[in-house]
């Protein structure tokens, strides 16, 4: 249900708002800024509670908030010439903002059931066994692919052969059905699971103690986890014994904010987090943004879509390798392993700029279309021609299109040698769909460390700043492209994104150095001795 609304509630906006992609940009710029500014506060929120509160409260909040813009979405699309008309129009640009509004509680509200089930209640389910932790963190990202190709394909194919109205529909019977089966899956989880009802000091310290058992020479970690049990035990006192002036509840949640990013700062495991959310600052995915430029170069739909697929398969690749990976060399080095295969393949990418077919032309200013737009007194279609070209092709179903070129659609002859420009978005399009394995490996890989390097009490708020983080790079990404958005600029917007991965993958070998020093580059099984000799039995590997 989540990933349906995900998907469908872009596709709303731009039919509500007459094929412009001005709500859809205004929804991502508040999601984004929402998670940015709250999401030390939502994990914060998921520290203090018990995890059932959480758990539940989040999951009704996030599907009731998406079966009412549901509704609100079937009534405007049922009457919406009757609402232009109303107030000039102002009753239904607040329907608008409502939509916006409560589309961005239900990601709220998602954000908090990420964090407590896949950050926290499935290190508490998998106990003392970091392998079945792993797999269990695998499964998840496989389930999450799977669902990321066939929730849009059922949403797509009830709006194309039924209307948007239908799907809003659907998506609104969907979610309340669903919600009701989570509810239920996630009392029995919380019932068969005793320590899940357990949240204190005493379960943080063993807890850590059965999950880096066999931590790597480096005192700094365990430093870093002795300073925030303390300050746990000796923060949490105080509040209990004085009463909040109004003036200091005001002031909690700047204060959360603030706390939450100096304790995401000091974590051991901060190095390795922030090449995670380096990895958000690219165009290098199969988002909006790529596709639009695929459709530029002249791909169809249905190429797309079977790229997308490939994408989706070499992603589950990626999962089944890092629980191998995990196996033979241990956690932090199948994140070094995994971040230098996604750069290498990320290596296509940056050739692709300089291939025959880029459109990548220096001589145009990456800003020359905004400042048209900002400065042109000139209507927006003949500002320049390759401005137009997009619109036609999505108008007319794929013309043939080269590069950006100023030659008119219909002059087939001009158009014939149509190998040529396709080396560059081939080669474009294969470094990204290799990446994937490298990339949900690497992800995996943080998303674990975090989980056994994190204390109890504070995997709510590190890693509600950890999403804040990935959508901060996010926003950047985005507004790269708004500052440049012409295709000729695009191959710049690659080479960035590339650098930016190589910086994110340069702070992860920082933090792998840091951690396993000269052991590093000794990639082998893990040491049964040294297992069995600082372990349970439960344990049989090794960071």
């Amino acid at each position: 249900g989540d990933r349906m609304w995900h998907f469908a509630v872009s596709v709303f906006l731009v039919e509500l708002y007459g094929n412009s992609l001005l709500l859809t940009a205004v929804y991502g710029l508040v999601v984004a800024g929402s998670v940015l500014l709250l999401g030390a506060i939502i994990g914060d929120w998921v520290d203090k509670n018990s995890r059932l509160k959480v758990a539940q409260t989040s999951l009704v909040v996030q599907n009731a908030s998406v079966i009412l813009c549901g509704i609100i979405l079937m009534i405007v699309f049922l009457f919406k010439t009757q609402l232009l008309t109303l107030y000039h129009g102002w009753l239904l640009t607040m329907c608008y903002i409502l939509v916006i509004t409560i589309a961005n509680i239900a990601n709220l509200a998602s954000t908090a059931t990420a964090i407590t089930i896949q950050r926290d209640w499935i290190v508490v389910v998998a106990g003392e066994d970091r392998s079945k932790l792993a797999d269990m963190n695998a499964t998840i990202r496989r389930i999450d692919q799977l669902t990321n190709i066939l929730a849009p394909m059922a949403v797509g194919q009830i709006m194309t052969f039924g209307s948007p109205m239908i799907g809003c529909g659907f998506i609104s019977g969907w979610n309340l059905m669903s919600m009701c089966v989570e509810y239920l899956l996630l009392w029995k989880v919380y019932q068969k699971t005793p320590t899940l009802a357990l949240k204190s000091a005493k379960v943080e310290e063993s807890e850590l103690k059965q999950l880096n058992v066999k931590k790597e020479n480096d005192m700094k970690p365990t430093e870093g986890v002795q300073l925030i049990v303390e300050k746990d035990v000796t923060g949490f006192e105080p509040q209990q014994e004085k009463e909040v002036s109004c003036a200091a509840r005001i002031a909690e949640p700047f204060i959360t904010f603030r706390d939450g990013w100096v304790a995401y700062y000091n974590q051991p495991v901060f190095l390795a987090g922030m090449g995670l959310a380096f990895l958000y600052m690219t165009v290098l995915g199969f988002d909006c943004i790529t596709t639009g430029y695929a459709y530029t170069q002249g791909l169809s739909g249905s190429v797309l879509s079977l790229l997308m697929g490939a994408s989706a398969v070499t992603g589950i690749m990626g999962t089944v390798a890092f629980t191998w990976l995990r196996r033979k060399c241990g956690l932090v080095r199948t994140g070094l392993i995994s971040g230098v295969a996604q750069f290498a393949c990320l290596v296509l990418c940056a050739i692709s700029v300089f291939m025959p077919g880029s459109p990548l032309d220096l001589t145009v200013s990456p800003f020359a279309d905004i400042s048209a737009r900002l400065f042109e007194s000139e209507p927006l279609p003949t500002i320049t021609s390759p401005e137009d070209k997009p619109e036609m092709i999505f108008a007319t179903g794929m013309p043939n299109l080269l590069n950006g070129s100023t030659t008119p659609a219909n002059s087939d002859p001009e158009m014939s040698p149509e190998p040529v420009p396709l080396i560059s978005v081939s080669l474009l399009f294969a470094g990204v769909i290799a990446a994937r394995v490298g990339l949900w490996s690497f992800d995996l890989t943080v998303t674990q460390l975090l989980q056994e390097n994190v204390v109890e009490s504070e995997r709510g708020i590190i890693n509600g700043v950890q999403n804040s983080m990935n959508y901060l790079l996010d926003l950047l990404h985005f507004i790269m492209v708004i500052l440049a958005p012409n295709p000729e600029a695009f191959g710049l917007l690659v080479l960035i994104s590339v650098s930016f991965v190589a910086m994110g993958h340069i702070m992860y070998f920082r933090f792998a150095q840091k951690s396993l020093g000269k052991q590093l580059f000794v990639c082998c099984t893990p040491d049964p001795k040294a297992v069995s000799d600082s372990s349970p039995p439960g344990n049989t590997s090794t960071v």
